[in-house]
């Protein structure tokens, strides 16, 4: 019974009473912060290693084959304007013709196609029945257009194009319903009084004009307009055409468009035949007018490229120095802090059990010397241990210590972030990096430059039809009283929307009549004949405007000229395009007149490389020429740009202006190895830098401040300092120690005041090796 009694700790195994404070579970510490360094600096290594060794090596890179591919979209939707241009210009005709009371068929058919340079011929039906009108020009394919659906359909106003073929080739036939009245008498009424109503017939105008062919930029380029089945039906070559041309890839190109469901937005890229030292680059877009179902396909010859730079052995130079940086700094930290923490930690609750010296083994626990560590705040704090132990004991009294000189823990966790900097700082500026314009094949270039002259092109259409429009207008205004022009001019602006504002001038520049919004003219000046000009030189908005003189009725009418200002944002929904980057149109004083990202109306081109590229396209005698070039920021990032720049007109009402279009986007967008190798350098560079400084600060903040502290407060309580109290502030090994210095404070202070000491021991067993530690008592 009396065996029974006895505490726990006097019945455990001596092995297990010796450890039992010691073993209690920690929360946090100095463990989880330097193990999840080495993990993720290792797996940042193993990224590295991934990312730069998965770059392939491309004979056609990338950028090329995007380059291709977009500039088939842009000849697409210079396809899609033309075609829709012409049926809308003849809905138009069709609309504003105004017929006496009786109108022969052949008379109505003139009139709505005259001026129209393109007619190969020209049909007047009636839907109802079918049967031909009129007819001029060239015959007109009629077979199979489906004149039934067209009289049953008598709710649709537009009918969409569609394409005919014949011997001669791939024909378009474009629409228009013609409305006229019709004089009839009345059957029941007497005939003298001549009793008659009027009726309205409905017409279809059939007009039949060659297939629009592609635009062709730039030398060597070959473009075909391929149909559903993948014939070719209309060819065009910038310059000489390319050698060895893969013939098939118009077939492919309209499987690929017809699998994609011909959707406006289908695009994509072709890699052709290989001759010597070259290959075929073609790019391809679907053409997406009302099921004509038509393909753009573009095709040049580009050099192969071969890659210079081994980027599987830079990922593994790079990752491996990671990786030994991982196992270096995890080494000195677990050497220099973790372990040296642990024993401490053990050290300390040993001291604490004997100064408690609540059972028998209290005089073998303060027996052993505390082991010093060697380095740092750890080995302050086992001096403060020792010397507390000494005290217990008797053996020693209160004295200051100093403490030494050199480098702490903060030091070590200091060179550790400066290892792992001196990786990440030369990935992130020197390794992999591109800082020379030859870095971006000439292709690449070559393809900014076509795109830039296609920009120029749907701006140039979109003026040349705002100029043929108010020709037209010009025309039908003559001998007109002015009601009647303000009710054509109110027409006018509300049939064609790239007008915000339509006005007559006469000879001295004052506005007679004015419909739309208020003009933004600052010039007061009436140009001879016709074109387009800018008519302000300052302010918020550009004016823009085509301008022409309307025909006198007799020779002592009054000249009066008719403009036409363009809505500046016509202008800029023409310029961008998907993966052109900024686009610029400047007048010949280098200043923005439209812009397809936000700018200041008439700032002047960003930077001076562009302004100099600008200038590159000035041609003496001649309305210049499309450059291109790879153009370095001044700046400290040294960022490079692709740009280029185009004449906007070689020709017609705009030509003589002497403004440009000019693009630039950046080469880092380009999908070209050299800027994928050194995204991936820089961002191995930055996750490595913030893991190491993520990693390292959680140590510095949970280990590092807590431990000075801690020494601090050892050094002191071995001084002689017991009346300040220890609070404990987490649950890991500094403030185990710390609860442990409290109940040592505890008992040196009851010490004190009842003057006695724990039971004292041999000198020898006092100052017996510091190898003690490592060994149980036995």
């Amino acid at each position: 019974m009396r065996g029974s009694a006895l505490p726990n700790y006097a019945r455990a195994p001596r092995r297990h009473r010796t450890r039992r404070r010691a073993d209690m579970p920690l929360v946090g510490g100095v463990r989880p912060p330097v193990a999840i360094l080495m993990v993720l600096l290792l797996s940042v290594a193993g990224l590295t290693v991934y990312a730069l060794g998965s770059i392939p090596s491309e004979q056609v890179p990338l950028a090329v084959r995007d380059a291709e591919q977009q500039i088939a979209a842009d000849a697409a939707v210079s396809v899609r304007g033309s075609i829709s241009a012409e049926a809308s210009t003849l809905r138009r005709a069709a609309q504003a013709y105004t017929p006496p009371r009786t109108t022969a068929p052949a008379t109505a058919l003139k009139a709505v196609v005259a001026g129209r340079r393109l007619v190969r011929g020209a049909a007047l039906v009636d839907p109802a029945t079918g049967q031909l009108l009129a007819a001029s020009g060239g015959t007109v394919p009629l077979a199979g257009i489906g004149v039934d659906d067209l009289a049953a359909d008598t709710e649709s106003t537009t009918v969409p194009p569609r394409l005919v073929t014949a011997v001669s080739g791939a024909r378009i036939l474009y629409f228009a319903r013609l409305t006229v009245p019709e004089r009839s008498q009345d059957a029941n009424a007497d005939q003298s009084q001549d009793q008659t109503h009027q009726q309205t017939r409905h017409w279809l105008v059939v007009v039949l004009e060659p297939l629009p062919a592609p635009a062709v930029h730039g030398g060597g380029r070959v473009a075909w307009l391929a149909g559903g089945d993948g014939t070719v039906l209309a060819t065009a070559t910038g310059g000489q055409a390319p050698s060895g041309t893969d013939r098939t890839l118009p077939r492919t190109a309209a499987r690929a468009a017809g699998a994609s469901g011909w959707r406006s937005d289908a695009s994509g890229s072709l890699l052709g035949a290989t001759a010597t030292g070259t290959r075929t680059v073609a790019g391809w877009a679907a053409v997406d007018t009302s099921g004509l179902h038509l393909t753009v396909v573009t095709a040049q010859s580009v050099p192969l490229t071969a890659q210079s730079t081994d980027y599987l052995r830079i990922a593994l130079l790079t990752g491996g120095a990671l990786a030994a940086i991982a196992v270096v700094t995890w080494l000195l930290l677990v050497f220099a802090v973790q372990r040296p923490l642990l024993r401490l930690h053990l050290s300390a609750a040993r001291l604490a059990r004997g100064a408690v010296g609540r059972h028998p083994l209290a005089s073998e626990d303060l027996s052993r010397p505390v082991p010093v560590p060697a380095y740092g705040e750890p080995r302050r704090t086992g001096r403060a241990l020792e010397a507390l132990r000494r005290q217990l004991l008797g053996t020693d009294t209160p004295e200051e210590i100093l403490a030494p000189r050199g480098p702490g823990t903060r030091a070590l966790v200091a060179c550790c972030a400066l290892l792992v900097t001196a990786w990440a700082a030369p990935m992130l500026f020197v390794v992999n990096q591109v800082d020379t314009p030859a870095s971006v094949p000439a292709s690449v270039v070559a393809g900014q430059q076509t795109r830039t002259q296609y920009a120029a092109y749907r701006v140039r259409q979109s003026l040349d039809q705002s100029y043929t429009d108010l020709v037209d207008v010009s025309v039908s205004l003559k001998g007109k009283s002015t009601a009647q022009q303000r009710q054509v001019l109110r027409k006018t602006l509300a049939d064609h929307g790239q007008y915000r504002s339509l006005y007559l001038l006469d000879r001295a520049g004052a506005i007679v009549l004015r419909v739309g919004q208020t003009p933004l003219r600052t010039i007061v000046h009436v140009p001879d004949g016709s074109g387009i000009t800018s008519v302000n030189t300052y302010g918020k908005i550009p004016a823009i405007a085509a301008y022409a003189h309307i025909p006198a009725a007799t020779a002592k009418a009054p000249g009066v000229a008719i403009f036409g200002e363009i809505d500046v944002k016509v202008l800029d929904g023409r310029l961008p395009e998907p993966g052109l980057g900024s686009v610029w149109l400047t007048d010949s004083h280098d200043k923005v007149l439209a812009a397809g990202v936000g700018f200041r109306a008439f700032q002047p081109l960003s930077g001076p490389g562009l302004r100099r590229l600008a200038d590159r396209t000035r041609a003496p005698g001649s309305a210049g020429t499309a450059t291109g070039a790879v153009l370095t920021s001044s700046g400290v990032s040294r960022a490079m740009s692709v740009a280029a720049a185009a004449p906007l007109a070689q020709a017609g009402p705009a030509a003589g202006l002497g403004w440009r279009v000019v693009t630039s986007k950046p080469a880092a967008s380009l999908r070209l190895p050299v800027f994928r190798a050194e995204r991936m350098t820089m961002l191995a560079g930055l996750l490595g830098l913030a893991v190491g400084v993520a990693c390292l600060s959680w140590v510095h903040i949970v280990v590092v401040r807590p431990l000075r502290a801690l020494a601090r407060l050892a050094e002191r309580l071995a001084g002689g300092d017991r009346r300040t109290v220890l609070y404990p502030v987490n649950h890991d090994e500094t403030g185990s120690v710390t609860r442990s210095l409290e109940q040592i404070r505890q008992a040196l202070a009851d010490q004190a005041r009842s003057g006695t000491t724990l039971p004292a021991v041999t000198r020898t067993e006092a100052s017996s090796p510091v190898t003690a530690e490592y060994t149980p008592a036995q």
